[in-house]
Protein backbone atom coordinates (compact mmCIF):
# COMPACT_ATOMS: atom_id res chain seq x y z
CA UNK A 1 0.00 0.00 0.00
CA UNK A 2 1.41 3.39 -1.06
CA UNK A 3 2.20 5.72 1.81
CA UNK A 4 0.47 9.12 1.65
CA UNK A 5 2.97 11.97 2.15
CA UNK A 6 0.23 14.32 3.36
CA UNK A 7 -1.59 12.06 5.80
CA UNK A 8 -4.10 14.64 6.92
CA UNK A 9 -5.01 15.45 3.32
CA UNK A 10 -5.57 11.81 2.48
CA UNK A 11 -7.91 11.43 5.45
CA UNK A 12 -9.85 14.53 4.49
CA UNK A 13 -10.11 13.49 0.87
CA UNK A 14 -11.66 10.20 1.96
CA UNK A 15 -14.58 12.12 3.47
CA UNK A 16 -15.58 13.62 0.12
CA UNK A 17 -15.02 10.90 -2.44
CA UNK A 18 -17.30 12.66 -4.94
CA UNK A 19 -15.27 15.88 -4.89
CA UNK A 20 -12.86 16.68 -7.72
CA UNK A 21 -10.01 19.07 -8.49
CA UNK A 22 -9.37 19.85 -12.17
CA UNK A 23 -5.95 21.29 -13.02
CA UNK A 24 -5.49 23.25 -16.27
CA UNK A 25 -1.89 24.31 -15.61
CA UNK A 26 0.82 23.28 -15.19
CA UNK A 27 0.76 19.91 -16.92
CA UNK A 28 1.76 16.91 -14.82
CA UNK A 29 5.40 15.84 -15.30
CA UNK A 30 6.16 19.06 -17.20
CA UNK A 31 9.32 21.16 -17.28
CA UNK A 32 8.66 24.80 -16.46
CA UNK A 33 10.46 28.03 -15.72
CA UNK A 34 10.89 29.37 -12.23
CA UNK A 35 7.64 31.33 -12.49
CA UNK A 36 4.98 28.61 -12.53
CA UNK A 37 1.35 29.38 -13.29
CA UNK A 38 -1.26 27.27 -11.50
CA UNK A 39 -4.82 27.24 -12.83
CA UNK A 40 -7.40 24.91 -11.28
CA UNK A 41 -11.07 24.56 -10.37
CA UNK A 42 -12.89 22.40 -7.84
CA UNK A 43 -16.30 20.83 -7.43
CA UNK A 44 -17.92 19.04 -4.51
CA UNK A 45 -21.11 17.22 -3.60
CA UNK A 46 -21.28 19.37 -0.47
CA UNK A 47 -24.40 21.52 -0.77
CA UNK A 48 -22.56 24.47 0.73
CA UNK A 49 -19.92 24.39 -2.00
CA UNK A 50 -16.14 24.79 -2.05
CA UNK A 51 -14.69 27.03 0.63
CA UNK A 52 -11.10 27.46 -0.54
CA UNK A 53 -8.27 26.10 -2.64
CA UNK A 54 -4.52 25.95 -2.01
CA UNK A 55 -1.17 24.76 -3.34
CA UNK A 56 1.33 22.69 -1.36
CA UNK A 57 4.82 22.78 -2.88
CA UNK A 58 6.10 20.23 -0.34
CA UNK A 59 4.58 18.26 2.56
CA UNK A 60 3.03 20.72 5.01
CA UNK A 61 4.26 23.73 2.94
CA UNK A 62 1.13 25.67 1.95
CA UNK A 63 2.52 28.13 -0.59
CA UNK A 64 -0.79 29.68 -1.67
CA UNK A 65 -4.44 29.73 -0.64
CA UNK A 66 -7.50 31.47 -2.09
CA UNK A 67 -11.19 31.47 -1.17
CA UNK A 68 -13.64 29.92 -3.63
CA UNK A 69 -13.63 27.16 -6.21
CA UNK A 70 -11.15 28.74 -8.65
CA UNK A 71 -7.40 29.16 -8.44
CA UNK A 72 -5.19 31.14 -10.85
CA UNK A 73 -1.81 32.31 -9.58
CA UNK A 74 1.90 32.29 -10.29
CA UNK A 75 4.48 30.83 -7.89
CA UNK A 76 8.18 31.57 -8.10
CA UNK A 77 10.12 28.35 -7.47
CA UNK A 78 13.80 27.53 -7.34
CA UNK A 79 15.29 24.96 -9.71
CA UNK A 80 14.35 21.39 -8.83
CA UNK A 81 11.57 18.80 -8.97
CA UNK A 82 8.36 19.41 -7.00
CA UNK A 83 5.55 17.00 -6.15
CA UNK A 84 3.01 19.76 -5.74
CA UNK A 85 -0.51 19.12 -4.49
CA UNK A 86 -3.55 21.29 -5.23
CA UNK A 87 -6.20 21.04 -2.53
CA UNK A 88 -9.85 22.07 -2.33
CA UNK A 89 -11.67 22.38 1.00
CA UNK A 90 -15.46 22.40 1.06
CA UNK A 91 -17.86 23.90 3.58
CA UNK A 92 -18.84 20.47 4.90
CA UNK A 93 -15.39 19.75 6.33
CA UNK A 94 -14.15 17.67 3.41
CA UNK A 95 -11.25 18.09 1.02
CA UNK A 96 -10.04 16.82 -2.35
CA UNK A 97 -6.62 16.86 -3.98
CA UNK A 98 -4.79 16.64 -7.29
CA UNK A 99 -1.07 15.98 -7.59
CA UNK A 100 1.06 17.77 -10.18
CA UNK A 101 4.75 16.99 -10.58
CA UNK A 102 6.84 19.77 -12.14
CA UNK A 103 10.53 20.19 -12.84
CA UNK A 104 11.73 23.77 -12.62
CA UNK A 105 14.51 24.34 -15.12
CA UNK A 106 15.69 27.47 -13.39
CA UNK A 107 14.83 29.82 -16.25
CA UNK A 108 12.94 32.95 -15.58
CA UNK A 109 12.86 36.52 -16.73
CA UNK A 110 10.74 39.60 -16.80
CA UNK A 111 8.29 41.48 -18.97
CA UNK A 112 8.64 45.24 -19.20
CA UNK A 113 5.55 47.08 -20.44
CA UNK A 114 6.17 50.55 -21.88
CA UNK A 115 2.54 51.13 -22.90
CA UNK A 116 -0.14 51.31 -21.61
CA UNK A 117 0.63 52.38 -18.06
CA UNK A 118 -0.84 50.36 -15.21
CA UNK A 119 -4.11 51.79 -13.83
CA UNK A 120 -4.37 54.25 -16.73
CA UNK A 121 -7.32 55.54 -18.74
CA UNK A 122 -6.81 54.87 -22.44
CA UNK A 123 -8.61 55.14 -25.75
CA UNK A 124 -9.36 52.39 -28.22
CA UNK A 125 -7.47 50.99 -30.01
CA UNK A 126 -5.08 50.43 -27.09
CA UNK A 127 -1.39 50.46 -27.98
CA UNK A 128 0.62 47.73 -26.23
CA UNK A 129 4.42 48.01 -26.28
CA UNK A 130 6.50 45.53 -24.28
CA UNK A 131 9.77 43.60 -24.21
CA UNK A 132 10.90 40.47 -22.38
CA UNK A 133 14.10 38.94 -21.01
CA UNK A 134 14.92 35.44 -19.78
CA UNK A 135 17.83 33.52 -18.28
CA UNK A 136 17.08 30.68 -20.69
CA UNK A 137 20.09 30.35 -22.98
CA UNK A 138 17.80 29.74 -25.95
CA UNK A 139 16.01 33.05 -25.42
CA UNK A 140 12.38 34.22 -25.50
CA UNK A 141 10.20 32.34 -27.94
CA UNK A 142 7.04 34.48 -27.94
CA UNK A 143 5.01 37.19 -26.26
CA UNK A 144 1.27 37.63 -25.90
CA UNK A 145 -1.52 39.74 -24.44
CA UNK A 146 -4.39 38.37 -22.34
CA UNK A 147 -7.33 40.77 -22.15
CA UNK A 148 -9.02 38.53 -19.55
CA UNK A 149 -8.12 35.25 -17.81
CA UNK A 150 -7.75 32.59 -20.50
CA UNK A 151 -8.39 35.06 -23.36
CA UNK A 152 -5.19 35.31 -25.42
CA UNK A 153 -5.98 38.25 -27.70
CA UNK A 154 -2.59 38.55 -29.39
CA UNK A 155 0.66 36.58 -29.71
CA UNK A 156 3.88 37.27 -31.60
CA UNK A 157 7.19 35.44 -31.93
CA UNK A 158 10.26 36.99 -30.32
CA UNK A 159 11.11 39.11 -27.30
CA UNK A 160 9.15 42.25 -28.12
CA UNK A 161 5.66 43.29 -29.13
CA UNK A 162 4.08 46.46 -30.47
CA UNK A 163 0.44 46.23 -31.44
CA UNK A 164 -2.91 47.96 -30.97
CA UNK A 165 -6.05 46.15 -29.80
CA UNK A 166 -9.59 47.41 -30.30
CA UNK A 167 -11.38 47.15 -26.95
CA UNK A 168 -14.81 48.31 -25.86
CA UNK A 169 -15.38 50.69 -22.96
CA UNK A 170 -14.70 49.18 -19.56
CA UNK A 171 -11.98 48.10 -17.16
CA UNK A 172 -9.63 45.30 -18.21
CA UNK A 173 -7.21 43.26 -16.10
CA UNK A 174 -4.82 42.56 -18.96
CA UNK A 175 -1.65 40.48 -18.72
CA UNK A 176 1.38 40.78 -21.00
CA UNK A 177 3.21 37.45 -20.96
CA UNK A 178 6.39 35.95 -22.44
CA UNK A 179 7.37 32.33 -23.03
CA UNK A 180 10.96 31.12 -23.36
CA UNK A 181 12.47 28.14 -25.17
CA UNK A 182 13.14 26.34 -21.87
CA UNK A 183 9.48 26.05 -20.90
CA UNK A 184 9.47 29.08 -18.62
CA UNK A 185 7.48 32.25 -18.81
CA UNK A 186 7.02 35.63 -17.15
CA UNK A 187 4.13 38.03 -17.07
CA UNK A 188 3.17 41.54 -16.02
CA UNK A 189 -0.43 42.49 -15.15
CA UNK A 190 -1.69 45.83 -16.50
CA UNK A 191 -5.10 47.19 -15.45
CA UNK A 192 -6.59 49.71 -17.87
CA UNK A 193 -9.88 51.56 -18.23
CA UNK A 194 -10.95 52.06 -21.85
CA UNK A 195 -13.11 54.92 -22.98
CA UNK A 196 -15.71 56.29 -20.64
CA UNK A 197 -13.78 55.39 -17.51
CA UNK A 198 -14.12 58.70 -15.67
CA UNK A 199 -17.60 59.68 -16.79
CA UNK A 200 -16.44 62.29 -19.31
CA UNK A 201 -16.13 61.55 -23.01
CA UNK A 202 -16.75 63.45 -26.19
CA UNK A 203 -15.63 64.24 -29.70
CA UNK A 204 -15.59 67.56 -31.53
CA UNK A 205 -16.12 66.63 -35.17
CA UNK A 206 -15.03 68.58 -38.25
CA UNK A 207 -13.26 71.32 -36.32
CA UNK A 208 -11.62 72.49 -39.55
CA UNK A 209 -14.99 73.79 -40.71
CA UNK A 210 -16.17 75.30 -37.43
CA UNK A 211 -15.81 78.78 -35.98
CA UNK A 212 -13.70 79.82 -33.04
CA UNK A 213 -10.33 79.84 -34.81
CA UNK A 214 -8.09 82.86 -34.20
CA UNK A 215 -4.87 83.40 -36.15
CA UNK A 216 -1.70 84.98 -34.79
CA UNK A 217 1.70 85.81 -36.26
CA UNK A 218 4.76 84.56 -34.37
CA UNK A 219 7.98 86.39 -35.26
CA UNK A 220 11.61 85.35 -34.77
CA UNK A 221 13.84 85.19 -32.90
CA UNK A 222 11.82 84.50 -29.73
CA UNK A 223 8.43 83.86 -31.42
CA UNK A 224 6.02 85.70 -29.12
CA UNK A 225 2.56 86.53 -30.44
CA UNK A 226 2.87 89.69 -32.52
CA UNK A 227 0.30 92.06 -31.01
CA UNK A 228 0.51 94.62 -33.82
CA UNK A 229 0.59 92.23 -36.79
CA UNK A 230 -2.37 92.14 -39.17
CA UNK A 231 -3.42 89.21 -41.33
CA UNK A 232 -2.75 91.40 -44.37
CA UNK A 233 0.92 91.80 -43.41
CA UNK A 234 3.49 92.98 -44.15
CA UNK A 235 5.46 91.01 -41.51
CA UNK A 236 3.37 87.89 -42.08
CA UNK A 237 0.14 87.19 -43.89
CA UNK A 238 -2.46 84.54 -43.17
CA UNK A 239 -5.99 83.50 -44.05
CA UNK A 240 -8.41 80.62 -43.60
CA UNK A 241 -11.10 79.63 -46.13
CA UNK A 242 -13.81 77.03 -45.44
CA UNK A 243 -16.23 75.07 -47.61
CA UNK A 244 -13.78 73.89 -50.27
CA UNK A 245 -15.04 70.98 -52.36
CA UNK A 246 -11.71 70.11 -53.99
CA UNK A 247 -9.34 68.95 -52.73
CA UNK A 248 -11.29 67.30 -49.93
CA UNK A 249 -11.74 63.95 -48.21
CA UNK A 250 -15.18 64.43 -46.71
CA UNK A 251 -16.56 66.86 -49.31
CA UNK A 252 -15.75 70.16 -47.57
CA UNK A 253 -12.20 71.04 -46.57
CA UNK A 254 -10.66 74.30 -45.37
CA UNK A 255 -7.56 76.06 -46.69
CA UNK A 256 -4.98 77.69 -44.41
CA UNK A 257 -2.54 80.15 -46.03
CA UNK A 258 0.82 81.57 -44.91
CA UNK A 259 2.96 84.30 -46.45
CA UNK A 260 4.62 87.64 -45.64
CA UNK A 261 8.07 89.24 -45.66
CA UNK A 262 9.65 88.08 -42.38
CA UNK A 263 11.88 85.03 -42.78
CA UNK A 264 10.90 82.05 -40.62
CA UNK A 265 7.68 83.73 -39.44
CA UNK A 266 4.98 81.34 -38.19
CA UNK A 267 1.19 81.48 -38.15
CA UNK A 268 -0.62 79.97 -35.18
CA UNK A 269 -4.35 79.21 -35.19
CA UNK A 270 -5.98 78.50 -31.81
CA UNK A 271 -9.46 77.31 -30.81
CA UNK A 272 -10.87 77.27 -27.24
CA UNK A 273 -13.06 74.17 -26.99
CA UNK A 274 -13.94 73.73 -23.30
CA UNK A 275 -13.65 76.26 -20.49
CA UNK A 276 -12.75 79.94 -20.81
CA UNK A 277 -13.89 81.50 -24.13
CA UNK A 278 -15.33 78.18 -25.35
CA UNK A 279 -16.32 78.23 -29.02
CA UNK A 280 -18.39 75.07 -28.49
CA UNK A 281 -20.80 76.33 -25.83
CA UNK A 282 -18.98 74.46 -23.04
CA UNK A 283 -17.70 77.10 -20.58
CA UNK A 284 -17.55 74.51 -17.75
CA UNK A 285 -18.38 77.12 -15.12
CA UNK A 286 -18.50 74.57 -12.28
CA UNK A 287 -15.14 73.07 -13.32
CA UNK A 288 -16.56 69.55 -13.57
CA UNK A 289 -15.23 68.60 -17.03
CA UNK A 290 -11.67 69.83 -17.60
CA UNK A 291 -10.06 68.44 -14.39
CA UNK A 292 -11.55 65.00 -15.10
CA UNK A 293 -10.17 64.62 -18.62
CA UNK A 294 -6.99 62.58 -19.04
CA UNK A 295 -6.87 61.37 -22.64
CA UNK A 296 -6.87 63.16 -25.98
CA UNK A 297 -6.81 62.17 -29.65
CA UNK A 298 -6.05 64.74 -32.38
CA UNK A 299 -7.21 63.25 -35.70
CA UNK A 300 -6.85 65.25 -38.93
CA UNK A 301 -6.28 64.89 -42.67
CA UNK A 302 -4.00 67.44 -44.39
CA UNK A 303 -3.02 68.15 -48.01
CA UNK A 304 -0.37 70.38 -49.55
CA UNK A 305 0.60 71.17 -53.13
CA UNK A 306 3.96 72.65 -52.09
CA UNK A 307 4.87 70.82 -48.88
CA UNK A 308 8.67 71.03 -49.36
CA UNK A 309 8.64 74.81 -48.69
CA UNK A 310 6.96 74.34 -45.30
CA UNK A 311 9.51 74.66 -42.52
CA UNK A 312 7.20 72.70 -40.24
CA UNK A 313 3.57 71.89 -39.44
CA UNK A 314 2.50 71.92 -35.80
CA UNK A 315 -0.39 70.17 -34.05
CA UNK A 316 -0.96 70.97 -30.35
CA UNK A 317 -3.25 69.83 -27.55
CA UNK A 318 -3.52 72.06 -24.48
CA UNK A 319 -5.10 71.62 -21.05
CA UNK A 320 -5.17 74.23 -18.27
CA UNK A 321 -6.60 73.86 -14.75
CA UNK A 322 -5.60 74.09 -11.10
CA UNK A 323 -2.80 76.51 -11.94
CA UNK A 324 -1.16 73.92 -14.26
CA UNK A 325 -0.42 74.23 -17.96
CA UNK A 326 -0.16 71.03 -20.04
CA UNK A 327 0.95 71.57 -23.65
CA UNK A 328 1.36 68.50 -25.85
CA UNK A 329 3.11 70.16 -28.78
CA UNK A 330 3.89 68.07 -31.89
CA UNK A 331 5.92 69.48 -34.79
CA UNK A 332 6.50 67.77 -38.12
CA UNK A 333 9.70 69.32 -39.44
CA UNK A 334 9.63 69.21 -43.24
CA UNK A 335 12.15 71.69 -44.68
CA UNK A 336 13.50 71.68 -41.13
CA UNK A 337 14.66 68.08 -41.31
CA UNK A 338 11.78 65.56 -41.76
CA UNK A 339 11.47 64.54 -38.12
CA UNK A 340 8.88 64.76 -35.36
CA UNK A 341 9.64 66.98 -32.38
CA UNK A 342 7.63 67.21 -29.17
CA UNK A 343 7.44 70.11 -26.74
CA UNK A 344 9.39 70.12 -23.47
CA UNK A 345 7.07 72.11 -21.20
CA UNK A 346 9.63 72.81 -18.48
CA UNK A 347 12.63 73.71 -20.65
CA UNK A 348 10.37 75.48 -23.18
CA UNK A 349 12.04 74.02 -26.25
CA UNK A 350 11.52 71.25 -28.81
CA UNK A 351 12.70 67.72 -28.14
CA UNK A 352 13.71 65.61 -31.16
CA UNK A 353 12.08 62.17 -31.14
CA UNK A 354 14.03 60.52 -33.95
CA UNK A 355 10.68 59.58 -35.55
CA UNK A 356 10.67 60.44 -39.29
CA UNK A 357 7.98 62.75 -40.67
CA UNK A 358 7.60 62.49 -44.43
CA UNK A 359 4.11 63.61 -45.48
CA UNK A 360 3.30 63.07 -49.16
CA UNK A 361 3.05 66.13 -51.41
CA UNK A 362 -0.07 66.48 -53.58
CA UNK A 363 -1.86 63.81 -51.56
CA UNK A 364 -4.01 63.54 -48.45
CA UNK A 365 -2.08 62.62 -45.31
CA UNK A 366 -3.86 61.17 -42.28
CA UNK A 367 -2.46 62.09 -38.86
CA UNK A 368 -3.58 60.70 -35.48
CA UNK A 369 -1.90 61.85 -32.26
CA UNK A 370 -2.69 60.30 -28.87
CA UNK A 371 -1.57 61.74 -25.52
CA UNK A 372 -2.45 61.42 -21.86
CA UNK A 373 -2.30 63.37 -18.62
CA UNK A 374 -1.22 60.69 -16.19
CA UNK A 375 -2.69 60.14 -12.73
CA UNK A 376 0.47 61.86 -11.41
CA UNK A 377 -0.22 64.93 -13.59
CA UNK A 378 2.58 64.24 -16.04
CA UNK A 379 2.32 64.83 -19.76
CA UNK A 380 2.66 61.56 -21.61
CA UNK A 381 3.24 61.78 -25.37
CA UNK A 382 2.03 58.34 -26.45
CA UNK A 383 1.80 57.70 -30.20
CA UNK A 384 1.96 59.43 -33.59
CA UNK A 385 0.30 57.69 -36.54
CA UNK A 386 0.95 59.14 -39.99
CA UNK A 387 -0.59 57.46 -43.03
CA UNK A 388 -1.22 54.25 -41.12
CA UNK A 389 2.23 53.90 -39.56
CA UNK A 390 2.22 54.15 -35.75
CA UNK A 391 5.31 55.24 -33.85
CA UNK A 392 5.55 55.18 -30.07
CA UNK A 393 6.79 58.49 -28.69
CA UNK A 394 6.70 57.47 -25.02
CA UNK A 395 8.01 60.84 -23.85
CA UNK A 396 7.13 62.45 -20.51
CA UNK A 397 7.15 66.08 -19.45
CA UNK A 398 5.87 68.13 -16.51
CA UNK A 399 3.35 70.98 -16.43
CA UNK A 400 4.21 74.61 -15.74
CA UNK A 401 2.18 77.34 -14.01
CA UNK A 402 -0.77 79.16 -15.57
CA UNK A 403 -3.92 81.11 -14.75
CA UNK A 404 -5.80 79.76 -17.78
CA UNK A 405 -8.66 77.26 -17.54
CA UNK A 406 -9.85 75.02 -20.33
CA UNK A 407 -8.98 72.68 -23.18
CA UNK A 408 -7.77 74.12 -26.48
CA UNK A 409 -6.20 72.94 -29.74
CA UNK A 410 -3.67 74.61 -32.02
CA UNK A 411 -2.73 74.23 -35.65
CA UNK A 412 0.37 76.05 -36.93
CA UNK A 413 2.29 76.59 -40.19
CA UNK A 414 5.93 77.70 -40.13
CA UNK A 415 7.65 79.77 -42.80
CA UNK A 416 11.03 78.91 -44.30
CA UNK A 417 14.17 80.99 -44.85
CA UNK A 418 12.56 82.77 -47.81
CA UNK A 419 9.10 82.93 -46.23
CA UNK A 420 7.75 81.32 -49.37
CA UNK A 421 3.94 81.32 -49.31
CA UNK A 422 2.12 78.00 -49.17
CA UNK A 423 -1.32 76.57 -48.40
CA UNK A 424 -2.45 73.54 -46.43
CA UNK A 425 -5.92 72.02 -46.68
CA UNK A 426 -7.41 70.37 -43.58
CA UNK A 427 -10.33 67.94 -43.53
CA UNK A 428 -12.08 65.55 -41.14
CA UNK A 429 -10.46 67.26 -38.15
CA UNK A 430 -11.84 65.42 -35.10
CA UNK A 431 -10.74 65.89 -31.51
CA UNK A 432 -11.70 63.35 -28.82
CA UNK A 433 -11.31 63.56 -25.04
CA UNK A 434 -12.13 61.38 -22.02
Amino acid sequence: MKKCALVFLCLAAALTASATVSVSAPANNSSVGNTVQYVATAATSCAKGVAAMGIYTAPYVLAYKVNGAKLDTVLTLNAGTYDTVIVAWDNCGGASTASVKVTVAGTGGSVKVASPANNSNVGSPVNFVASATTSCAKGVSAMGIYTAPGQLAYVVNGASLNTSLSLGSGTYSTVVQSWDHCGGYAKTPITITVGNGNGVKGTFANLHAQGGWTGYALLPPSYPICSWCQSSGPEATWSRTTGIASPSVGGSSSRWDLGGKTQFADILWNNHLIGDFSSQGMPDFNHSIVPNVHNFVYDVWFYGTNLPVSQALEFDINQFFGGMSFIWGHECRIAGGHQWDVWDNVAQHWHATGIPCNPVNNAWNHLVIQVQRTSANQLWFQTITLNGVTNNVNYYSSPIKTTWYGITVNYQQDGNYLQQPYSIWLDKFNFSYW
